[in-house]
């Protein structure tokens, strides 16, 4: 899974998990979206998007690993009939990346219907299928060679067996298109920007807690299914402060691996590079170019891109395949807005 469940305190709630991330170019402009409150945790659960939560695309212009503009999107209950009104607001320089900034309104929309923002920019939120695919048999041989500094032991696994796991699943989706004329400014002369998404709940207190962090599709299966508490440390910082707080342990993890394979002369050497691209964890992309998450080059993340073969067979040094691809999606993604797959 990408971030489906992928902690303690993000299962607390699903409402308010990431399953995934994407940035890619739409219709009009950069397409945000992030996926919400899973059909896997079960039915008989809150579903839709928390009252009590704030969910925000972050966006760094400079490669500082800080926000220069937050888009935040907050909830209202759901009506008898599941619908809930929320409001979207952008923060810039200091607001972005302050709790309490109130930002600029910039609409007021409906679950389930397109929401017309200012300057040709325009977002949706509602119930969708899930693009992503996991096998879970490789998943979990994945998560015990990183914890275990193993070879990835699929001896007993037959690939013709092999299943996508949330075929027929839905998730809430978040979906914001914000078109060139508000975001190139934004990004600069060289149009790079660095992209994640964060879950926070209000506190009794009365401030925010961080519940669920995204950047990089795929870094919780490596290093935390079974390291929970990791799991739940990933999701409570700044990606500014990641290489300090994660880096030794991700390199040691990553080396683990990569020296059961005897594919790199200097292992270490080998995890210190990988390590250095998936920290800090935000998703790069050109604004204006076509998204493509593949192992020549990371630039946003469609909504059909291989991110788990990519990303095992890369901090693997070796090939590691799920034996599935976007084939195994049972309602496909859409090439016009809201680009979602549709629930089914």
């Amino acid at each position: 899974m990408s971030h489906h469940l992928d902690s303690p305190i993000a299962r607390q709630d699903p409402r308010l998990d990431i399953t995934d991330l994407y940035v890619f170019r739409g219709e009009r402009g950069t397409v945000f979206v992030t996926d919400h409150s899973h059909s896997l945790a079960g039915e008989d659960i809150p579903r839709g998007l928390h009252p009590e939560g704030k969910y925000e695309f972050k966006i760094d212009s400079n490669g500082d690993a800080i926000e220069d503009v937050t888009y935040r999107f907050t909830f209202a209950e759901a009506d008898p009939n599941g619908v809930q009104t929320y409001e979207v607001r952008r923060l810039a320089g200091p607001d972005a990346r302050d709790d309490f900034a109130e930002g600029t309104v910039i609409g007021r929309g409906r679950t389930g219907e397109t929401l017309e923002l200012p300057g040709g920019s325009r977002a949706w939120v509602g119930k969708a299928g899930d693009p992503f695919w996991i096998e879970p048999d490789v998943l979990h041989a994945v998560g015990h060679a990183y914890q275990d500094g193993t070879k990835v032991d699929l001896s007993a696994w037959d690939p013709k067996q092999a299943s996508n796991l949330f075929a027929g699943h839905t998730v809430y989706s978040i979906v914001l298109e914000v078109a060139d004329d508000e975001l190139l400014p934004v990004a600069g002369e060289d149009r790079k920007i660095d992209v994640w998404a964060v879950a926070f709940l209000a506190t009794d207190a009365g401030g925010w807690r961080p519940i669920n962090r995204a950047g990089l599709p795929m870094i919780h299966p490596l290093f935390t299914q079974y390291n929970e508490s990791l799991g739940d440390r990933l999701n409570e910082n700044a990606p500014v402060d990641d290489v300090e707080l994660y880096g030794k342990a991700l390199t040691e993890s990553v080396a683990g691996v990569v020296r059961a394979y005897s594919t790199a002369e200097d292992p270490y050497a080998y995890a210190k590079t990988v390590v250095s691209r998936i920290l800090p964890n935000v998703l790069p992309h050109v604004v204006g170019t076509p998204a493509s998450y593949g192992l020549a080059q990371w630039n946003g993340r469609t909504l059909t891109d291989n991110a788990p073969d990519v990303m095992f067979s890369f901090a693997s040094n070796t090939p590691v395949t799920l034996g599935i691809g976007k084939e195994s999606i049972t309602v496909k993604p859409s090439k016009t807005f809201p680009y979602v797959p549709p629930a089914a």
